[in-house]
């Protein structure tokens, strides 16, 4: 029964995304201040071959991983649309998010911007602009992955859109100035004229709305304003988090170390690939590790919901809100303890800090951890992508 319903909700974005009329509906809790902030811009388009409209073109570079495995997802490209102008309200304006609903946090920018995944969970990538710096903030809910990524490649400036394919059940995105295929956890082209380069990544943690608005009170919030009618708020892959569910369209065998959809924070890329299972460490509450030979702390805290659970958000499971950092702030290695009220104090100060890694009060207050890359995503995604993954016993 379950794995029916799974089937039919999926079944039924596919519809909405590749059917639902584009025209501008303003949706109800729309600020009305929502205002531009920064314009997106991007690099003519060029003329060279598509492998948008075929990956293996033979004018085009072999491409890096095999073309049958980039299959249709069902929307064409750009049937869930990208937002290519977003606006933008004030945090203390911002009255349709539930305190414990996940958002999008860039670690970039002041004042701080957020994402709420009640709209990315619909259109997956913003093109957006911040103090300057071309980046995309992409979600891909398939495989619970939230990235961002610098939008400069050499001399040019890319956008994206959403090309309606998958590879390992992930996103793939395409550029519009050269019509490249990129893996979203992997972050690089994997076909057309790029296929081969890599995307610079901006660190994004998945927090609370709460958790968010209190560190940022002068924040921004990305708007509902985005030109297309929406059921913003509403979940439209109900049950797909299911740790124990298959993945949708995942061509391999789910490494069976961990039921495929555990959620866990992945780090160490290619070089040192290491999964943190998110029960044990939500229980733990924080995690000092070895990555890629640096020391590495990890934390989270209770009290995020699921965007993947129920059919409405604010009510889906409780899970954990993550963060990753470098411990050493100013050559002295800091040690933490997660405290009853949700933050951390470290040991050699009595600090106390948020879970983006500031430092709230005490005698640091102020200072902030240096993130280290990251990404919540469901194990299944993680293993497929980095088979030598060690997953790390937490006491």
């Amino acid at each position: 029964m379950r794995a029916a319903l799974v089937s039919t909700a999926l079944a039924v974005v596919v519809l909405l995304a590749a059917c639902a009329a584009p025209e501008p509906a303003p949706p109800p809790g729309s600020a009305p201040s929502a205002v531009t902030l920064e314009p997106v811009t991007g690099s003519p388009r060029e003329e060279v071959p598509s492998a948008l409209d075929r990956i293996d073109d033979p004018a085009l570079p072999a491409p890096l991983v095999d073309p049958a495995r980039v299959i249709s997802g069902g929307p064409p490209p750009d049937g869930i649309p990208p937002i290519d102008e977003p606006t933008f309200s004030r945090a203390a304006e911002v009255d349709w998010l539930a305190d414990d609903e996940p958002v999008l946090a860039p670690a970039i920018g002041a004042p701080a911007r957020a994402y709420p995944v009640q709209i990315l969970v619909w259109h997956e990538i913003v093109n957006d602009t911040i103090d300057g710096r071309p980046v995309a903030i992409t979600y891909c809910p398939l495989c619970n992955s939230a990235l961002g990524f610098d939008r400069r490649l050499g001399e040019r400036l890319l956008t994206f859109g959403t090309s309606g394919s998958l590879y390992q059940s992930d996103l793939v995105m395409y550029d519009r100035q050269t019509e490249s295929l990129f893996s979203q956890l992997e972050g690089r082209a994997i076909a057309g004229v790029l296929a081969g380069e890599e995307l610079d990544r901006v660190p994004v943690q998945t927090i609370t709305w709460a958790q968010f608005r209190d560190a940022n009170p002068d924040g921004f919030v990305l708007s509902r304003d985005t030109g297309v009618d929406r059921d913003y708020g509403a979940n439209p892959y109900t049950g797909y988090d299911d740790p124990s569910s298959q993945p949708f369209l995942f061509d391999g065998e789910p490494d069976p170390r961990l039921p495929p959809k555990e959620r866990v924070a992945g780090l160490g890329g290619d070089t040192d690939p290491v999964a943190v299972p998110l029960p044990a460490l939500v229980e733990a509450g924080v995690l000092e590790l070895q990555v890629a030979g640096r020391p590495v702390v990890v934390w989270s805290v209770e009290g995020l919901r699921s965007a993947l659970d129920t059919r409405e958000i604010t009510r889906g499971r409780t899970i954990g809100a993550t963060g990753a950092f470098d411990p050493v702030l100013d050559g002295r290695r800091l040690s933490f303890t997660r405290t009853a009220s949700g933050e951390f104090t470290d040991a050699g100060t009595g600090s106390t800090w948020n879970v983006l890694g500031q430092a709230v009060d005490g005698p640091l207050t102020g200072a902030r951890l240096d993130p280290v890359e990251h990404v919540d995503t469901f194990w299944f995604a993680w293993a497929a992508f980095h088979p030598g993954t060690r997953i790390t016993d937490i006491p």
